[in-house]
């Protein structure tokens, strides 16, 4: 998939009208079926097939349904398991980029991801207040780098409270290891399933307390798909299942050097100590240190920590820029610099003409991508009315970067509530 996108300088990026905000529309019955019947080959392909858990307390509807975010086919699983019913799907605003009218048609809503969007509650209650329609979202906001949920944002409850609505929860088995984000698109003959399950009754919604209805939800969305994948014997022999795979495991666990490992084939290689990682048929390393890819991102996240705690971590790269300030196109205004410390961002570029920060706290994750819409591994940054899209220059940041972002985020929240 790719986006439209043009050369534009930055100063008449800057003058273009912003996009007025449009109520989420129905979706088109005509467009709903377009969208099944498209997704009957890749479907077919992956024999899916799902199952119910406790739909008896679902009721009618319209729901608040939430899915695990795993690849493009979870859109298409959804599209499966709850046609003919409509329902909004809550969107990135990229997404909108050179197709609003359809996506809008589609029943799509748009949003940023991990930017604050009060309109977006709104346009949510809007869909099941007024139109009647189900809305479809991703808490998680983004697909998952190494198999394990990306961090929620708190008190979804309130979200829930105000919908009035019961809560479904759709989970995939089989998805991510089909897709996963760093291996360059390429898909594996994997078997997708999934589980449709009724996670709050409207009632439950209504009785339980916004922490409680936080507990259930993070339970929900407790995954290894790492660790599925071997309980399950599922085999995955493709020669090129490693390729990309030193984009999440970019810090070598011998030497710790970092951007020097390279995935390529069925291996995992340091080229500062030569240690090799063999990945194997069921989603296992064969090697020194670590067999569990999770588990060795988890231990580079440990490193990040103590980088923050000892004053030493800091991105510092030149990006390509590129900014989305409407749907029309992504506009590339040029080149520029990134850093990224305990101060949270700065973007300098356009000869001095860009200049942006951005805090710590104004993000619990961020939106970073492999790949992005076949452009390159993508850093985006920004507020409601304008996002800027890094192209990083440095090899192998994206999944440190988020990381950071997410533990500044995590230092800072913990140091106010000691205040």
């Amino acid at each position: 998939m790719k986006i439209k996108k043009c050369e534009m300088d930055f100063d008449q990026v800057m003058k273009l009208p912003r996009p007025d905000h449009k109520k989420p529309k129905k979706p088109s019955r005509v467009l709903s079926l377009v969208m099944r019947t498209a997704a009957i080959p890749d479907l077919c392909s992956v024999k899916f097939s799902y199952t119910k858990k406790n739909m008896d307390k679902a009721g009618k509807g319209p729901f608040l349904i939430l899915m695990n975010h795993s690849s493009f086919l979870d859109l298409e699983i959804a599209s499966k398991i709850m046609f003919p019913k409509r329902y909004n799907i809550i969107c990135t605003s990229d997404g909108f980029v050179g197709k609003e009218g359809l996506m809008r048609n589609l029943g799509c809503i748009p949003t940023q991801k991990f930017v604050s969007d009060i309109s977006l509650i709104t346009d949510m209650r809007y869909a099941i207040g007024m139109n009647k329609t189900s809305v479809l979202m991703y808490p998680e906001a983004s697909y998952s780098f190494d198999g394990t949920a990306t961090p929620l944002p708190r008190r979804m409850g309130v979200l829930f409270k105000a919908l009035h609505a019961p809560v479904l929860m759709i989970t995939t088995y089989g998805s991510f290891a089909r897709d996963p984000l760093y291996n360059n698109l390429q898909k594996r003959k994997v078997k997708v399933t999934a589980q449709l399950e009724c996670l709050l009754s409207k009632e439950e919604v209504k009785s339980k307390s916004v922490e409680e209805i936080d507990e259930i939800l993070d339970k929900a969305f407790s995954f290894d798909y790492f660790t599925w994948q071997k309980e399950n014997q599922v085999k995955i022999d493709e020669p090129f299942r490693a390729d990309g795979l030193h984009r999440i495991l970019y810090k070598c666990a011998c030497c710790k050097e970092e951007g020097k490992m390279e995935g390529k084939g069925t291996t995992l290689t340091c080229h500062a100590c030569g240690k090799t990682w063999e990945l194997d048929e069921y989603g296992q390393l064969v090697g020194e240190c670590f067999s569990h890819i999770p588990d060795w991102y988890a231990w580079e996240r440990e490193c990040v920590k103590k980088e923050i705690e000892d004053g030493t971590y800091k991105l510092d790269t030149d990006v390509d820029i590129g900014i989305i300030v409407d749907f029309k196109s992504l506009y590339m205004v040029g080149s520029g610099h990134l850093t990224h410390d305990e101060e949270g961002f700065v973007l300098d570029g356009c000869d001095g003409r860009l200049h942006y920060t951005q805090s710590p706290k104004e993000n619990y994750s961020l939106y970073s991508d492999y790949f992005w819409y076949e452009i390159g591994d993508v850093i985006c940054i920004g507020k409601k009315d304008i996002l800027y899209y890094c192209f990083p220059k440095k090899k192998d940041v994206v999944a440190k970067t988020r990381i950071a972002a997410e533990e500044l985020f995590r230092r800072k929240r913990e140091k106010r509530s000691k205040t």
